[in-house]
This record gives C-alpha cells, structure tokens and sequence, in this order.
C-alpha cells in the first residue's frame, strides 16, 4: 500500500502539488476570520468559579478595571505647591479618559469637616490658587493620616502619589477599548511629562497589564516570527548544505503555519498571547520532519543512487517513523484540552492540528517537490557521517562506563525536581525589561499597587450597612486585615463612618469610632453621600441597596499558594466570628493564583494518560513490546532531568511551565522513535547489537542533531519575548530537547548494548 501511494505521487508530482495548493488555498481563507484578544479574561472558562465570583462582585459594586498613574517627584516631596498643583492638573485631565467613571487622588478626596452643626464635604485641594504653606501642611496632616489614602494614594514618605482611574469598558471590542482607555493614559503622560521634566510618571493597574498582555503578544508575533523564520531558514542552508532542500522545507512550513492558522480561523479561535506562539512552535516541529526526509535522501544520493530511488529510499524509513513522531507530539499538545486555561488548550489544539497537518505535507507534498526540484548529493554528509560513526564507536567502547554514569546523572539532576514550586503571579508574567514591570514594581515599593483582595460581607438585609453591628463587624475585619503581614492597606467604609461619627461630634477625636445608634449612622451616610461629588460616591464599597459592603485589601506580592492560603484564612476568620454575616473573596490576583493552583494539578492528572497513549503507540509502530519499553525511560528522563535544572535555575512553576512536561514529552519522543527504528531495522537485516548502533548513528545521526539543533533554538526563540510565560516555557523546552538528544546519544545505545544482547532477528 505504501509502495503504491509513493510510485503515484513520484509519478504525478505536479497534481500532487496543484492538489496541495488548492487544498491550503481552502484551508488558508479561514485566516480573515482571526482575531485578536489580549485581556485577562482569555485565561479563565466561563464557568471558572473565581471568574463567576469576580463578575458577581463587578456587577453588585462599582467596576474595579483601573488604570493607575504613579506620580514620583525627584525632588521626593509630593507635599509642595508645584507638585500638588501638577496633582490637582493631573486628576482633572484624567477624567477625560475613555470610559471612565471615577478618578481618586489626594486632591480630589472628599475631605470632611465640622463647621458649626453642619457637615462639610469638599475636595482636599479645591483650588491650587489657594495654595501657601499652611495649606500645603493642612493638605499633608489629612493625607497622612487617613487610611483611605495613605499607602493607597500617596506614600507614607510623602515622596510618591497616585491617580487611580476607575473604568467601565463597554465590552463590545474590548482590545480597541483597553488601547483606546490606555493610549489615552499615555498621551497623558507623555503631555505632563513634558510641562514637568523633573517628575517621573508610571502607568499600572488592570487596564495597563490588558495592554501589556496585548502590545507583548503582538509585538512578539511581529519580531518573533520573523527572527524565528530567518534562524531556521539560516540553519537548513548551513546544515543541510542544499539551498534548494532547505527551501522544500521552508515551503512545507509556510503551507503548514497558513493552513493551521486558517482552520483556526474558521474555527472560531482567536489570537490569544499563547496562541501567538503557534507559528515559532509550528515552524520547528515542521523543520523535523523536513529535514530526516531530506537527510535520508540525502544519505541516499551520497551513496550513489539516482534521485528517484533516494527518496524511495528516504520515504520507506521515514514515512512511519514521522508519522509516529508527529501523533505523539500532537498527543502531547491535545493534553492542554485538560488545562483550565482556554488560550492553553487552543494553543494545544491549533499545535496539534498544525503537527499533523505538517506530516501530511512531509509524506505527501514534500517527496512531489523533491521529485521536480533539481536536487543532487550534499557536500557536508561524508563528513558529518565520520563523526557519527566516531560517535558510534566511542560509545561501544566504553558503554559499560556510560551507562552507570548517564544513569546517576538522570537521577541526580532529577532530584531537584522537588525544590520546585508553583508561583503564579500575574505581574510577574512580565519580564523586568518590559515598561509595565517596571511600572508595576516602583509602584509596589512605594504603594499598594499590584495585588489586591475584595471582600464582601452581607448583612441579609436592606440598609444593613447601618446596624452599628454590621459597622463593628466590618471595622473588626478591617483591624484584622490590617494587623496581618500579608497586608500593605484596607480601604473600608468603616473608615467613613468613624470619620463621620467624629465630624458630627465637633471633631472631637475621642468620637473616631463607630456610630453607637443605627438612626445616627443612617444618618451621618445620607448627609454625606447628598454632598459628594458625580463620579465620587460610595458605589465601590455599598451596593445599592446598601445590603452589604466591600472591603479592599492590599497585599504584597505573594505566589499562588500564599495568596489562597491568604484567602483561606480570612474567610475561615469571618466564618468564626461573624457566622451570621455571608462573605466571599474575589479579585484578578485570587482568579490567577487559583488558575495556577488547578492547572498545574490538571496538568499531572494527564501526563500518565499521555505516557500510556504515546508508549502504545510507540509499540505498535515499532512492532515490539521490548522496544517500547526500552523506549519509555528514555521519553521520561528528558522532563524529568529538565524539571530538575529548573529547580536549580529558578523553582518557579507558572502557568507556562505546567504545561511544559506534556508537549515535551510529544516532541523528545522523536530523536527515540528515529534511532530505535534504525536499530531495530539493522536487527532484522541480522546484525548484532554494536553493528545496530553503528547503523543507527550512521544513518540518523546527523538528521537528529540536526533537528535537536533547530528545534532547541526555534524553542530558544521564545526567550527573546517579554511575557514570561512564553519566555520560560522556551526556555525550559530547549533544555528538555538538548537533555533528550543527550540522553539518545549516550544513555540508550549503552543500554541497548547491555540488556539488547540476543542476536536473533525475531522481536521479543
């Protein structure tokens, strides 16, 4: 059957590639169709309960998407008339902001005051005109002694300020809107960074890492690609030394990546900053099955044969091995349907899809192209055969030395898999280059800026907020949270309400406490919320029919299990002492930590499944239950060691690397499959175990490093990307692909040639 399908394709190459042509054509139109989306949200299922929870608390309170400006002075005093005026500028302009619905800063805070028996509410800085010394202290004493704005919107030091700008986004385009909302932010910026050259601005918040997860994607489907593109293409005429072998390769890859990326398209996926990595990661699993075709052809013609029997002979080794290489590279990547990332499973999905596509066109399209392409011997073969065959010998020779010795490196460097641990930190995606790190990180050395928890307490019934219970309650968690390590700031309606029961007392600060009658408390927030200001009500801590409050924690950065450990035992507080009230937590901090958290442990529940499919289905090709299982440790080893150098480089698991054993484990399978099908082909010709491993060598030898070679510098690529998740996930792929073609070098022909020892032709 096999013979019969190649004689047809050499003997109508032309319809073979006019047949090609029309087919990618179909699949390729499917591109129109892609769109990008680069919110956070892309990372969470609808039906993730912290999402679920997340929204839920969006809808009963105020939006929480913000964009945050830093203010930071080099002089280090906010407290000065220029710089409160530039404060005070600052805050106006930002309500111009595309969907914008409340701006906060220290000048715009709805300061209180007792006059007489009235209550007085007005900005903190109402008017810069105003402004002399005494105001300017008037200004820094409020400031720094309220909790709602210290540490939240100007520093303890009184060196760095903040605007916060709340945002509704209409969610109808929401990658427009993010760059609308946030380009605006940069004009800004840009505007007031001119007119005040002695103040450095940082953009953060919600709204700027949207943008970021956005602008890293597409800024590395812009230079990723291309560089990624020019690597291969460099590499294929060096390695392979045949221009027109290398461009045969690079056709497969172009007709592979557009026809994935079409089916995706008419699928309905979108573009995603995992996604955006399907094209760099296509472009080296193609290469591999390009280049063993080409190699053995290669291999063929240098021998003597003419071109129509080189790729006979190419296609007869190669067809099953390429086949198998790419099921279990695209079972390794089908293993991301089980993630609780969606962007993770399409990026499975759409690889998955693009492998396979890629050995069609390797066993079908490329032994057409070879046929007509003008193809004759490499010149580098000859020598890159002596130094596979000096390979050969030099691990005959001492293979009784280098099995102990790969064996305890295996297990050493294995060991320090346990010094790793999962730490999922959505700032933390981002490399410290990247201007939103670098944002995000002066911001949290100076305020509360990056991580944030929202509770919520219900009080069951309308206008509960004003039971002096509720407020004591509300004001007991608030102390709580702010006696933890964990916590940098609370912000807390409690902080109103002590703050109003004072004012209506004449501003006697033995009266800074909570409102002892339920009537004075309604009361005292009536007044109040009857005085502030449009945007500026109380909508982001009391729902609207004042059932139940929020209350905001601001932590430092913590990892993914100190964050819902964090959560954890803060409900477990408000469940002892406070049974009669419901409360939850949400917020994008607690949504990432948890995705991390399961993904990972979703992750591990696979990977045995992908071990069985992929063992069987190497003893079916290789027709040999000893061979497959020869075979297994030598797929597992490459992870395993390449987990443990990962622990010792850095112990971080992120969302990136969870997924790292399982499409690793797809590709490594490939150097295995190539090298025992050369092995167990000499055994059937009746050569003995040494005369199998030089066969071997001297016939995929240099196809493997070659492949090993641009498969570890495609994935090496990725590093080059300012979004981590992409950035180690390369990283650590390189090591695994180096460590398996190591281990397929050294470790598996001495222990072929210590346990394979029968010489007869038949399998086990």
């Amino acid at each position: 059957m096999k013979q019969l399908w190649l004689n047809w394709v050499l003997k109508h190459p032309w319809q073979v590639l006019l047949s090609t042509l029309l087919l990618v054509v179909l699949m390729s139109a499917g591109l129109s169709k892609l769109y990008f989306r680069g919110d956070y949200r892309v990372f969470f299922a609808d039906d993730n309960p912290q999402l679920l929870a997340f929204e839920q608390m969006q809808d009963e309170f105020n939006k929480s998407d913000n964009i945050l400006i830093g203010v930071a002075p080099k002089d280090g005093a906010i407290f000065s008339v220029a710089n409160l005026t530039l404060i005070k500028q600052l805050t106006d302009a930002a309500w111009q902001t595309p969907y914008s619905i409340r701006v906060d800063s220290i000048s715009n805070f709805q300061h209180t005051e007792a006059e007489a028996d009235d209550l007085l509410v007005e900005d903190l800085l109402l008017d810069t005109s105003l402004l002399d010394s005494n105001k300017v202290a008037k200004i820094r004493a409020v400031a720094l002694a309220e909790p709602a704005l210290l540490n939240r919107l100007v520093s303890a030091s009184g060196a760095v300020a903040a605007i916060n700008i709340t945002v509704q986004l209409p969610e109808l385009d929401k990658n427009k809107e993010v760059f609308d909302a946030f380009g605006f932010a940069q004009q800004l910026k840009a505007d007031f960074s001119q007119r005040y050259p002695d103040v450095e601005f940082h953009l953060a918040g919600v709204i700027a890492m949207n943008h970021s997860f956005a602008y890293e994607a597409e800024h590395d489907a812009q230079t990723l690609i291309p560089v990624m593109f020019a690597v291969i293409v460099l590499m294929l005429a060096l390695l392979l030394r045949s221009v027109l072998g290398a461009l045969a390769t690079v056709i497969i890859i172009i007709i592979t990546i557009s026809s994935a990326l079409g089916l995706a398209g008419w699928a309905g996926i979108f573009l995603s900053t995992a996604t955006v990595n399907v094209p760099t990661i296509l472009m080296t699993l193609a290469v591999a099955d390009g280049v063993h075709v080409i190699a053995s052809m290669q291999f063929a013609l240098n021998r003597g044969d003419d071109k129509t029997s080189a790729i006979v002979y190419s296609m007869q080794r190669n067809v099953m091995p390429v086949f198998i290489t790419s099921a279990t590279t695209a079972i390794g990547f089908l293993t991301l349907n089980f993630s609780e990332v969606p962007i993770l499973a399409d990026l499975g999905n759409m690889t998955a899809v693009g492998v396979m596509l890629a050995c069609l066109f390797s066993i079908v399209t490329l032994p057409a192209l070879l046929a007509v392409l003008p193809l004759r011997p490499g010149k580098a073969q000859q020598h890159s055969s002596n130094a596979m065959d000096k390979m050969a010998n030099f691990v005959i020779a001492r293979h009784r030395l280098l099995l102990p010795v790969t064996l305890l490196l295996m297990v050493g460097f294995a060991s320090f898999i346990s010094l790793n641990k999962v730490n999922d930190e959505a700032v933390k995606y981002f490399s410290p280059k990247t201007e939103f790190r670098q944002a995000m990180d002066f911001l949290d050395q100076n305020l509360a800026a990056s991580m944030s928890m929202d509770f919520v307490l219900q009080s069951g019934q309308s206008s509960g907020v004003n039971q002096p219970e509720f407020i004591t309650a509300i004001e007991t968690f608030s102390q709580w949270l702010r006696q933890q390590p964990e916590v940098t700031h609370v912000n807390s309606i409690s902080d109103v309400f002590k703050r109003l029961n004072k004012n209506m007392h004449g501003d006697d600060p033995a009266y800074y406490r909570v409102p002892q009658q339920q009537d004075e408390a309604a009361q005292y927030l009536l007044m109040y919320e009857m005085s502030l200001p449009y945007g500026l009500d109380l909508n982001n801590q009391l729902n609207l029919d004042k059932s139940a409050s929020r209350i905001t924690a601001s932590l430092q950065n913590m990892g993914s299990k100190e964050i819902t450990a964090f959560e954890q035992k803060a409900l477990g507080y408000l469940a002892s002492q406070y049974p009669q009230y419901a409360a939850a937590a949400a917020s994008t901090a607690l949504m990432f930590a948890h995705i991390g958290e399961r993904n990972m442990a979703s992750m591990l529940q696979t990977l045995p499944l992908a071990l069985v499919l992929i063992s069987l289905l190497l003893v079916f090709s290789l027709r040999s239950w000893r061979m497959g299982l020869i075979s297994l440790l030598p797929n597992i080893a490459p992870a395993a060691i390449g987990f443990g150098i990962w622990g010792l480089y850095s112990g971080e698991i992120n969302l990136g690397l969870s997924v790292v054993a399982g499409i690793s484990l797809g590709i490594i399978v490939d150097d295995t499959v190539h090298f025992l099908a050369k092995y167990q082909h000499a055994r059937h010709e009746g050569r003995n175990a040494e005369a199998a491993v030089r066969y071997a060598f001297h016939s995929v030898g240099r196809a493997l490093w070659i492949t090993t070679a641009v498969l570890a510098i495609g994935f090496s690529v990725l590093m080059l990307s300012g979004f981590r998740l992409n950035s180690d996930m390369g990283l650590l792929t390189a090591i695994i692909i180096l460590t398996a073609l190591v281990i397929d070098f050294l470790f598996l022909p001495a222990f072929l040639l210590k346990f394979d020892t029968k010489e007869s032709k038949t399998d086990a």
